[in-house]
């Protein structure tokens, strides 16, 4: 029998200041590499569903919007199917992406998706989630991404309900993870450190 030689994990690094030139060319006016920048469009004329925008900015420790992020979301579909090939619920809507990627402003620090509201899902055991949306978030400085969720504030039922909602030890700070709305738009701040730090997911 021949010994597998197993390779070692690297050890975590920042992403750097080069995270956009890697993830998002066009936004760096690297011209070239894709027609547009991957996850910049999540719907089409044809997609089904509520349309929405979520936007806001992620700030650091000391209450300043991150200028150098790059933050992705994925979600279900308005009918709560991903658009992966490990959903056995049924077909996902071929007209909506299910994920988006999106640099923050130099100017601002601000982040933003025209997407659809998520339907419902299942929860691991089988229990009904609550609609929301998954992200990701990295930047200079930030060795591992970091993973929370965005649920919706016209969702209080459902989001009391919510399993994962319910393992938060903590309760007033299950706040930091709903988002406030004006009409169709969905504002959600992401605070790295300090007071009202956002509720992050280890997965």
């Amino acid at each position: 029998m021949q010994e597998l030689g197993y390779l070692k994990e690297t050890p975590s690094q920042t992403a750097g200041p080069y995270v956009h030139i890697g993830l998002t060319p066009d936004f760096c006016d690297i011209g070239g590499v894709y027609a547009q920048d991957l996850g910049s469009a999540m719907v089409n004329e044809k997609t089904l569903g509520e349309r929405i925008t979520v936007t806001g900015h992620i700030y650091d420790g000391t209450g300043a919007p991150v200028r150098d992020a790059v933050v992705e979301i994925w979600q279900a579909d308005s009918a709560g199917l991903y658009n992966s090939p490990s959903e056995m619920r049924g077909a996902a809507d071929p007209n909506f992406a299910g994920w988006g990627r999106c640099p923050t402003s130099a100017e601002d620090g601000v982040y933003r998706f025209e997407t659809v509201k998520p339907g419902c899902v299942p929860f691991k055991d089988g229990r009904t989630m609550a609609p929301h949306i998954s992200f990701w978030i990295v930047a200079r400085g930030i060795n591992i991404g970091l993973h929370t969720r965005m649920y919706f504030p016209e969702e209080a039922d459902a989001n009391n309900a919510d399993p994962l909602l319910a393992r938060i030890e903590h309760g007033e700070r299950i706040a930091t993870m709903i988002a406030t709305r004006d009409g169709a738009t969905y504002t959600f701040e992401i605070r790295l450190q300090g007071e009202k730090e956002t509720v992050f997911l280890d997965i």
